[in-house]
């Protein structure tokens, strides 16, 4: 049976040999053809030569979640053509380098098996080594463009060449491509490089940070912008500073002191970085300085697996530091909310002086995903908060650096140098309303419980949970995140099976009464997340105050993107377990 732009094949090819390139250019063909797509890579995280892939989804109905049925699999890595077998779907093809014989063990009478002699075709064209292996990569997009039907006028045009010598296919498979117009109002982007466009549109000029994947591509993303866009067009001088520190806490602490001075200023970091920064979150946190934090989560504990994706840092990121603490965070589900909510984090940073975390992951930060074109409003304005001038401190009788002057729970701030009457400094140890020096318990106390008081009112200015609700449903989804691609398409297959599920995606933290009202009118929410450890539901429960038998965990770890099948058979299980 034809399956026309509904479909999914995986490259499989080794680390190190040019595939990148290739695969791109297989994507960006296919979005050119105006059909939906989303790209996934799956590399390794340790030397050169190791296994990679590039999973490919197709869908003209826009469905973006990783699928792990693959229809067709392109087998260039001798290392892991047992795996790559076993992955393909029944009735489905595998297209390997006929240029030497397949094992006979490998073949499956399930599959149909594609044979092109790549590297003979290569080697025939080609005399360099490294040439021949870059090729071939072309080579396979040649092939698979004929195979599916990927227009080759696109892909000529990406190219900016015709294609050499190719196997020539007499027709396609039934999986095939025929152009659509579903992408003209979208744009193929990288979580990573969105949000670093988001920090430059809300005026960032100041970062500094510590190499660590997945988080690298964001500040050479933020680099690459600042140096055409902040440099003065007269001098050529920059009007930013980026700093690579010599370890994560040390970047936190330039964030910091640059905040301090009236900078926008943030770091990217994951896991392992958010571990080394929190004697210092809690400094800016206490201190009340404003703050933004990168985390593009990957597996833990420890090193993990740096190149695989996880939810693992939502409960470290709520309560970062020691003693008492509780932080704004912001939960973007793709590129194009990794743009939006950058930009407002350094908003929510000044107008609240405190730490912001925006949480997204290796899979939103570091995958091509096909998002609606980012807005960028140029009347837009910065929300810098309570700072007070020279002149409204020079009529001023006198300044006092944590008075709740408007009872808000949010006190006034100065920037360093102003005025004589302002702060210049701060500090990390007890302090009363009046910025001084203090061990006494009710001056302590009227402190950090105004703070959190403050952090508490801000949820109604936070972004609002994202809900889609039938009266009388009694199921319910509630999920965070990256997460939402997968539960989107799972309730869209659950209701064709008769299971109707509302559904909420909460897009900041801490929770509003929305969310906890939301679980309230629902027999049982199913709560969706990548940890092994149930942190958003256990987030829930401590910040609403719940039951824990009103919500149902429903966890994929695995490192891998989550898809609608993970969500599907959690939520069939519990429900067979209650019939």
């Amino acid at each position: 049976m034809s399956r026309v732009n509904d479909f999914a094949f995986k490259i499989a090819t080794a680390n190190g040999t040019g595939s990148a390139s290739a695969n791109s250019l297989l994507m960006q063909a296919i979005f050119r053809m105006g059909v939906p797509v989303t790209g996934k890579n799956v590399f390794p995280s340790n030397i050169q030569g190791l296994p990679t892939w590039y999973e490919i989804r197709v869908n003209k109905d826009g469905y973006t979640a990783r699928t792990p049925d693959f229809d067709l699999m392109v087998a260039l890595n001798a290392a892991t053509y047992d795996k790559d077998v076993a992955e393909v779907r029944g009735g489905g093809w595998l297209l390997y380098d006929s240029s030497w014989p397949l094992d006979d063990r490998l073949k499956r009478p399930d599959v149909t098996y594609l044979g092109v002699p790549l590297a003979e075709m290569c080697n025939a064209s080609f005399k360099g080594v490294r040439e021949r292996i870059l090729m071939k990569n072309i080579a396979y997009v040649g092939a698979l463009a004929a195979l599916m039907k990927i227009d080759q006028d696109v892909i000529r045009a990406l190219l900016k060449e015709k294609f050499g010598k190719k196997q020539a296919l007499s027709c396609p498979l039934p999986i095939h491509l025929e152009p659509l117009d579903k992408t003209k109002d979208a744009i193929l982007i990288d979580g990573n490089t969105s949000a670093a466009l988001g920090c430059l549109y809300a005026g960032a000029t100041v970062a500094a940070w510590y190499p660590i994947t997945p988080s690298t591509s964001l500040m050479d993303a933020f680099r690459g912008f600042c140096m055409k866009y902040r440099q003065d067009p007269e001098t050529k001088k920059n009007r930013f500073a980026i700093l690579q520190a010599e370890d994560e806490l040390a970047a936190v602490g330039m964030v910091i002191g640059a905040g301090w001075a009236g900078a926008r200023a943030f770091t990217s970091t994951s896991g392992p970085g958010i571990s080394l920064m929190n004697e210092f979150i809690g400094l800016a946190y206490y201190g009340e300085v404003p703050a933004v934090i990168f985390d593009v989560q990957r597996t833990g504990p420890s090193t993990g697996m740096p190149t695989r994706t996880q939810q693992g840092d939502l409960m470290m990121a709520a309560y970062a530091s020691h003693g008492d603490t509780r932080h704004i965070c912001l939960y973007p589900s793709d590129p194009r909310e990794a743009f939006e909510l950058a930009s407002k984090a350094f908003d929510y940073a000044e107008r609240f002086q405190t730490p912001v975390f925006v949480l997204t992951d290796l899979d939103i930060g570091m995958n091509d995903w096909m998002v609606p074109k980012l807005v960028w409003d140029d009347s837009r304005k910065p929300d810098r908060g309570k700072v007070l001038t020279a002149e409204q401190l020079e009529k001023a009788k006198n300044f006092y650096r944590y008075l709740d002057v408007d009872g808000d729970g949010i006190p006034y701030r100065t920037l360093p140098g102003t005025h004589p009457r302002g702060a210049f400094f701060t500090r990390g140890s007890g302090h009363n309303k009046y910025g001084g020096y203090t061990e006494d318990a009710e001056e302590y106390l009227e402190v950090v419980d105004r703070i959190d008081r403050k952090i508490q009112r801000a949820t109604k200015s936070l972004p609002a949970p994202i809900i889609r609700q039938t009266p009388g449903t009694k199921l319910a989804i509630l999920t965070v995140g990256g997460c939402h691609a997968a539960c989107i398409e799972a309730l869209d297959l659950l209701a064709k099976e008769g299971i109707a599920l509302d559904y909420m995606r909460v897009r900041s933290f801490p929770f509003g009464d929305d969310v906890a009202k939301f679980i309230e009118s629902h027999d049982l929410t199913f709560v969706v997340e990548q940890n092994r450890d149930a942190q958003l539901r256990s987030l829930l429960q401590l910040e609403t105050g719940l039951s824990i038998d009103k919500m149902e965990s429903v966890r994929y770890y695995g490192g891998f993107p989550m898809s609608a099948q993970h969500v599907i058979s959690g939520v069939k299980a519990r429900l067979d377990k209650a019939a």
